[in-house]
């Protein structure tokens, strides 16, 4: 069993997928799209990632602002959830993921990525950071 992280903007998603003892994720690529509302390609790769990989479960960012309160960008990703529930039949997860781009800046920083080349990984890099923190949870709630 596998479990895909998404990292869901209004241009691109990031996307992770965990190792198969969901103990690791590893960062896979950035889908990009031209129009904001334009889905269908973006599905249509998730979902040739999810019987790549033999994905089980999905794991989406949810981007609450700071103050816990929940803006535009939480209703589309809500929306996106459900699309994904529809299209995949698959469990979506909602992970809080407040820091994640700012994590993932630094993540690049520290590892000498130049300015310019980092905006084509840091959205599969918040998808590998949104994985990692659920799968970090879920191994802690298992072995209590």
């Amino acid at each position: 069993m596998r479990i895909l992280g998404l990292d869901f903007g209004s241009r691109t998603v990031g996307v992770a997928v965990s190792d198969e003892l969901l103990l690791t994720a590893q960062g896979l690529e950035t889908i990009e799209r031209k129009d904001e509302n334009k889905l269908r390609k973006t599905c249509a790769r998730i979902e040739e990632i999810i019987k790549e990989y033999g994905v089980e479960e999905i794991v989406l960012g949810l981007p609450k602002n700071m103050n816990n309160t929940e803006g535009d960008r939480v209703e589309k990703t809500k929306e996106f959830k459900e699309m994904l529930e529809r299209r995949t039949g698959l469990l979506v997860t909602l992970w809080d993921e407040r820091l994640t781009t700012v994590a993932a800046e630094k993540v690049l920083m520290e590892s000498g990525v130049r300015r310019e080349n980092r905006k084509a990984v840091i959205d599969k890099v918040a998808a590998c950071l949104i994985l990692q923190g659920y799968l970090d949870h879920h191994g802690r709630t298992v072995t209590k």
